[in-house]
């Protein structure tokens, strides 16, 4: 095969590889954390100690998303590809970095619009009760 067509084809399988690595290596991690408390569940008899070990588990945040920082982020990213679309690539990632920095402008936006920690929370309710 001439080497043209074959560095194509091991970009395509490069993605779909990590892909499926990624998958499984996230499956295996969950699965054994999963046995893990199924073990440790079956000797315990007080339900309240299974629930705080499921708490330990649990990864998630329990802090809401901040759109604000989100937004701030997105824009830089967005600045970034403008500006490496004017310098080297061309008017097509100009353009696409044009569309990002705008979403990340209309996060911070909805960041503000909706308030999300329990201190914005409180005085947006006490603001609305006033009126």
């Amino acid at each position: 095969m001439d080497q043209a067509i074959i560095i194509p084809i091991f970009g395509m399988l490069a993605g779909i590889i990590i892909s499926l690595a990624v998958f499984v290596w996230q499956y295996k991690e969950e699965h054994g954390k999963r046995e893990t408390v199924l073990e440790v569940s079956k000797n315990l008899n007080d339900p309240t100690k299974v629930e705080e070990l499921l708490t330990i588990f649990e990864e998630r945040k329990k802090e809401p998303i901040d759109y604000r920082r989100n937004g701030v982020i997105t824009i830089f990213v967005g600045i970034g590809l403008y500006l490496l679309g004017y310098y080297a690539i061309g008017n097509i990632l100009k353009s696409a970095g044009a569309l990002v920095g705008l979403i990340g402008i209309g996060t911070m936006i909805a960041g503000y619009l909706y308030p999300n920690t329990g201190k914005e929370l409180t005085n947006a309710v006490e603001e609305f009760e006033k009126k």
